[in-house]
């Protein structure tokens, strides 16, 4: 399990879906109000998409004995994450003022780190096929 390079990617999806929870996304502020920190805990549906996709990643993890399985787990939480993108930058609308921080940086790794496990998981899954067929 922890040999397949997609073991690692999904964990490092799992982790920055965790991380981005308490890392701030972007610091604004609302016409005249003092700047704040926006993060995933702010908003009551982007702190549950991201638990959803970060736990769905992380289960994906033990899913190595059904790829197919494993690669619509990965596709369900690139999408989950994807969603979470938007109502982000949905919510970065509201501010007047303010620029996205440096803690955004783990959200924006998430679906890089998926699709490298669907590489990964795609990979193995033609290596078994190729395999079989000259059994």
């Amino acid at each position: 399990m922890l040999q397949r390079i997609q073991t690692v990617w999904l964990l490092a999806a799992s982790a920055c879906g965790l991380l981005s929870l308490k890392a701030s996304f972007f610091i604004g502020s609302i016409s005249t109000e003092a700047a704040s920190n926006f993060t995933g805990m702010n908003d009551l549906l982007i702190m549950i998409l991201t638990i959803v996709a970060a736990t769905v990643a992380f289960i994906a993890i033990f899913l190595y004995m059904t790829r197919p399985l494993q690669l619509k787990m990965i596709l369900a939480a690139f999408i989950l994450n994807a969603t979470v993108l938007v109502l982000y930058f949905l919510a970065f609308k509201k501010y007047t003022t303010g620029g996205i921080a440096l803690g955004s940086v783990a959200a924006f790794a998430i679906p890089i780190f998926l699709i490298l496990a669907g590489s990964g998981i795609y990979k193995d899954d033609k290596l078994v096929k190729s395999l079989d067929r000259l059994r």
